[in-house]
């Protein structure tokens, strides 16, 4: 393989999924990931029919480590040979005050949110010191240094992404890796229907008014901060629609 190889998680939608289109378009081979593996195995149909992508599809959860270490470890050696990483999955579930919540919720935001992140990292971190390169793009949020009403465990959890960032960027320092943070504010996705558990109605709600951000528009940055030059590195780059302040103050119309 001659092409750069990026690696990016949650691929079957949204930001990972338009992620992956950016990157394809420009001529990366691409190792994605998702629970849905039959959106990926189309993905990558229509990736390879567009620009020609080889793609590998790997369909796990990234809460489960035994599934993330025995599907990573398939890769060849070639295919371990990662320029970017993009830990992309993650979600939200409810709105509730704390004392409300769910504790099933909970677990499954710090799971995938925090934990995914680091199951995923954990194998592939290894293969970017032994190349000596590599680029490690964290999906945040605007909710990473901000805590809204009703944001509380999903808040909690991207301001662990936050810290996991800046360790990353310490840890990895000395091996030349590039570590950067990706916060987005206000995106129209899956995100809201998910978090409100398929009630179209409020997820609707949340971008009337205004006009939101969409995927392409987070792709387009994640792929502009991994083309930086080698000497140069971002390490935290927050973006949000124009009508969208910080994480709780958002101008309707």
């Amino acid at each position: 393989m001659t092409s750069k190889t990026a690696l990016i998680t949650g691929a079957t939608a949204g930001f990972g999924k338009a992620t992956a289109e950016r990157f394809a378009k420009e001529g990366f081979n691409l190792i994605i990931t998702g629970r849905r593996k039959e959106r990926l195995e189309e993905l990558a149909q229509t990736l390879k029919n567009k620009y020609n992508t080889e793609s590998v599809c790997l369909g796990f959860d990234v809460r489960d480590r035994d599934q993330v270490r025995a599907n990573l470890e398939t890769l060849s050696a070639e295919w371990r040979k990662i320029d970017v990483l993009v830990n992309n999955a993650g979600l939200a579930l409810g709105l509730n005050a704390l004392q409300d919540g769910d504790y099933r919720d909970w677990d499954q935001m710090i799971d995938t949110n925090v934990k995914g992140l680091l199951y995923v990292s954990e194998m592939v971190m290894p293969w970017m010191i032994a190349n000596k390169k590599g680029h490690i793009i964290n999906v945040g949020s605007i909710a990473g240094t901000e805590v809204y009403p009703g944001g509380n465990i999903y808040c909690a959890s991207k301001h662990a992404v936050n810290a996991i960032s800046k360790a990353m960027r310490i840890d990895l320092l000395k091996h030349g890796i590039k570590v950067t943070q990706v916060r987005p504010g206000l995106a129209e996705t899956e995100f809201s229907m998910v978090r409100f558990k398929g009630d179209a109605e409020k997820a609707d709600n949340v971008y009337k008014g205004y006009e939101p951000m969409h995927a392409d528009d987070i792709a387009e940055v994640i792929f502009y901060v991994s083309s930086t030059p080698t000497h140069l590195n971002i390490n935290d780059i927050e973006l949000t629609p124009n009508a969208q302040a910080n994480s709780y103050t958002v101008f309707k119309q």
